[in-house]
């Protein structure tokens, strides 16, 4: 498709923000950040509200001023330029349609407003790549909240701008439909090639469309890595517990051999290997070893002889159990944790795993990760519980 040439041809570049700052009186929204989004990227700011995610989205837009910084596009300094000089597109949660124009007009008006008068070809190739070649007379009123979506796309992308960016365009939409979305917001983006950078603070929506994600939290990045790497080596509690569920257990350092630390908790023992330890590892020395819920077996007391050796365990007595489809929770109360959260996928369900059971909980060391125990344990907690309400 000849736009995706056009628009990976037109100069590109990472969008590069030094020392990018933001404070509205004593209050400071964003505090100096370096950061690269490198170009071709589909990149995620994620955080909860107020954290600081939106403000520097708009700090790449022109909509904001920096307080200190600058905001580089490619080889191009674009702190002082406004928003309409600069290569960047916005889609908005409200998707901004213009109401008493037809699809085609809609995604037309950006070239329209530009005095370009053959804007035929264009529009035909944007409304195919959203598919909705077919709808393109139909008023925004008559179209489903995803299609007025990829509408918005369709008019910001005609534009060939360097960069698009997302301000929580799936918001608005159903749960359904919002998946729905996330999957063909990336597939617009492999096709177009250009550089994506999304807000959310939905984290699986960042997790299934971004190459990267930015944790933010108090206007800080709290973490930078691809969504895998930021769920299996979290460096901070807040980090670990935003990005889906964790166990943490607080223990002590009694040993290190080779590649492993040896922890003490509960009474018993517990071995974290040494490359998932972001913390010091010092003997005497307090650590926090997570484990994510998923990661962890259960097995009824009784059958406590069969778990193979090496594997870390841990025991206790279910509390509560839920079934939900593809997996039963459990919540177990154990020597190290009073609130222990275990899924096990339903495929052979123990008809003994029931409240009031006592049980084994093992998994393989290297499932652990280990943190830097002065933190708090639920920090992140909270915040996703508000951003749900």
């Amino acid at each position: 498709m000849k736009t995706t040439e056009e628009t990976t041809t037109a100069g590109g570049g990472d969008v590069r923000l030094t020392g990018i700052s933001k404070t509205y009186g004593d209050f400071t929204a964003v505090h100096p950040l370096d950061l690269t989004v490198p170009q071709g990227s589909f990149f995620a700011l994620l955080g909860a509200s107020g954290c600081g995610k939106t403000t520097t989205l708009r700090m790449i837009a022109g909509l904001e001023e920096p307080t200190s910084g600058t905001v580089h596009l490619g080889d191009q300094d674009v702190t002082a330029l406004p928003p309409y000089k600069r290569p960047v597109n916005t889609v908005f949660q409200s998707y901004a349609l213009f109401p008493h124009l037809d699809i085609y007009e809609n995604v037309a008006f950006g070239l329209r407003r530009r005095g370009i008068k053959s804007v035929k070809k264009q529009v035909e190739e944007m409304l195919e790549l959203v598919q909705l070649g077919e709808q393109a007379r139909k008023k925004p009123h008559q179209l489903s909240g995803g299609q007025q979506q990829r509408v918005a796309v369709a008019r910001a992308l005609i534009n060939h701008p360097k960069v698009l960016l997302l301000d929580e365009p799936l918001g608005a939409l159903d749960l359904k439909l919002r998946r729905q979305m996330q999957l063909e917001l990336k597939r617009i983006q492999t096709e177009v090639g250009i550089t994506f950078v999304h807000v959310t603070h939905d984290q699986e929506e960042a997790m299934t469309m971004a190459d990267c994600v930015a944790v933010m939290n108090a206007g800080r990045v709290e973490q930078l890595g691809t969504p895998a790497d930021l769920y299996e080596n979290p460096r901070t509690t807040f980090v670990a517990n935003f990005l889906g569920t964790s166990n943490f257990i607080e223990a002590e350092v009694d040993a290190t051999s080779g590649d492993d630390i040896v922890l003490k908790a509960g009474g018993g023992k517990l071995v974290l290997h040494r490359s998932r330890a972001s913390a010091p590892a010092t003997t005497g020395g307090k650590i926090l070893a997570g484990v994510r819920p998923e990661k962890i077996s259960l097995t009824h007391a009784d059958d406590a002889g069969r778990i193979p050796e090496g594997r870390n365990r841990i025991t206790g007595r279910i509390t509560e159990s839920s079934f939900i489809g593809v997996s039963t929770q459990f919540v177990v109360d154990s020597p190290v944790c009073s609130d222990f959260e275990v899924y096990v996928q339903n495929i052979d369900r123990d008809p003994r795993l029931a409240p009031g059971a006592e049980v084994v909980l093992h998994w393989n060391p290297a499932h652990t990760f280990g943190l830097d125990a002065a933190q708090d344990i639920d920090a992140g907690v909270e915040t996703v519980e508000e951003e749900v309400v």
